[in-house]
């Protein structure tokens, strides 16, 4: 099993597929790097030898910005836009769509679900039907 940048990557998967398991890795990015490290992206995980572990392990750590690393840049730069008021930082702390989305129908991904309205039934006492 091919541990690289902190993920176990699944060995029955081709290297081309199984490196985009890594956040920040698309399969843009995989075909460059297997192009840059000179591996085939038709091999499988299991069929990697640790010399083209070594290769792809090293060019992911030097060139690329991965996994925890740009989590947290990510998460930053979002802190920032929050601290300085700016209109993007007021919608991600409210919780609502960022780029300019409708909300009036649709943005349930951004908003959760429905929020019901819920009728309450006052007893009136004394009354009889």
């Amino acid at each position: 099993m091919a541990r690289i940048a902190g993920i176990d990557l699944p060995t029955e998967k081709r290297i081309e597929v199984a490196l985009t398991y890594i956040f920040g890795i698309g399969p843009t990015t995989a075909k460059k790097i297997l192009a840059k490290a000179g591996v085939n992206p038709d091999t499988r995980v299991k069929q990697l030898s640790d010399e083209d572990a070594g290769k792809l392990r090293g060019i992911i750590e030097r060139e690329y910005k991965v996994e925890g690393s740009l989590r947290s840049e990510t998460a930053m730069n979002i802190k920032r836009l929050m601290d300085i008021g700016a209109y993007r930082g007021l919608r991600h702390r409210r919780g609502l769509p960022v780029h300019g989305q409708r909300t009036k129908t649709n943005a349930r991904t951004r908003k959760g679900p429905k929020k019901m309205a819920v009728a309450s039934k006052k007893v009136k006492a004394g009354k009889k039907g």
